[in-house]
């Protein structure tokens, strides 16, 4: 995953020493308290020479994760997992969404049901544990500290007005399919039903390669699902 993910170029990669880029296969699965304890350690490190990180991604759940702890949320087996993103190949988000309801009632009830990632994960505590994702809020990892004393964190959000970030966000599309983003997803077709390609500008091009749309249809879709995401993304950062 290298175009669809808008991994940095070598020359930008060049400019500042980056941490935690392109090491991990699509075949391992990270979750967002994974995320956290991996960071975690890059951060100590850093701090061990350095007197700053800048922590740069837009996926909030993560960085809540790595900033405040994570509830402590079992692992689930891959056959758990494969069901659920079998459920979501047959049935949709519209499946996933009456599956959660009709399992877990608690979590329906906190989670975005527009976002499949949250409502497959919902999915795959409460098939295993048989105890609800919302049950497990009361028990928060350790907020992020270095040599046993807290960091201290500022947030910086970069905002542009609407149609601007909008029609940023379309050129960047065009550029990303300009760049051969359609050839790369042709690449990884074999493996779409892995958790990290459950992603925007994967799973539309899958579908265009699956002959179930055009891909004129297959880029808008990408367009307006990337603007649902950034959308998501302001609303999700003005709370922080």
């Amino acid at each position: 995953m290298r175009i669809g993910v808008a991994r940095p170029t070598e020359s930008e990669l060049a400019r500042v020493p980056h941490h935690f880029i392109a090491n991990h296969s699509i075949h391992e699965t990270i979750t967002a308290a994974g995320f956290a304890r991996e960071a975690a350690g890059y951060i100590n490190t850093i701090l061990s020479v350095a007197d700053h990180v800048v922590v740069c991604g837009g996926t909030g759940l993560y960085i809540k994760a790595l900033v405040e702890g994570l509830d402590q949320i079992p692992e689930t087996p891959s056959t758990v997992r494969d069901s659920v993103i079998q459920l979501y190949h047959e049935k949709g988000i519209e499946g996933l969404k009456n599956e959660l309801l009709f399992r877990d009632p608690a979590s329906a009830e906190q989670i975005d049901l527009q976002n499949p990632q949250r409502m497959m994960r919902a999915l795959e505590v409460i098939l295993h544990t048989g105890i609800s994702i919302a049950s497990f809020q009361q028990q928060k990892s350790s907020r992020l500290s270095f040599n046993g004393e807290p960091i201290e964190i500022e947030y910086r959000m970069l905002q542009l007005d609407r149609e601007v970030l909008y029609h940023r966000i379309n050129e960047r599309v065009d550029k990303m399919m300009e760049a051969g983003l359609e050839e790369e997803v042709r690449n990884l077709h074999p493996h779409r039903a892995l958790g990290p390609l459950q992603t925007v500008g994967y799973q539309e091009l899958f579908d265009y390669i699956e002959g179930k749309c055009s891909r004129d249809e297959a880029v808008e879709k990408i367009k307006q699902h990337t603007r649902n995401y950034a959308k998501r993304q302001i609303t999700w950062f003005k709370k922080v």
